[in-house]
């Protein structure tokens, strides 16, 4: 029983410290680097590179960050979920 307490507690704050949230989406701005983004919302689930683009999502499906970067350099970046 104490394991899932403390497995509970562990998930709970992890959750209270996610990176993705509104005030660090309200950091991002245009022409940030991959990683002046990084050092905003820690290390991304995934890029990927198209064609002198890298497009990179931070979170999941439901909850997410992304940003499309040309020359290293944020032109676009979106949000789903984020309150």
């Amino acid at each position: 029983m104490k394991h899932v307490l403390l497995g509970g507690l562990i998930a709970l704050l992890l959750t209270g410290c996610s990176k993705l949230n509104r005030e660090n989406y309200d950091k991002l701005q245009m022409g940030i680097s991959y990683t002046q983004a990084s050092s905003i919302l820690g290390k991304a689930e995934r890029c990927d590179d198209t064609l002198g683009t890298t497009s990179c999502i931070w979170g999941n499906e439901g909850k997410n960050i992304k940003i499309r970067f040309i020359a290293d350099k944020a032109t676009y970046f979106s949000s789903e979920g984020i309150n």
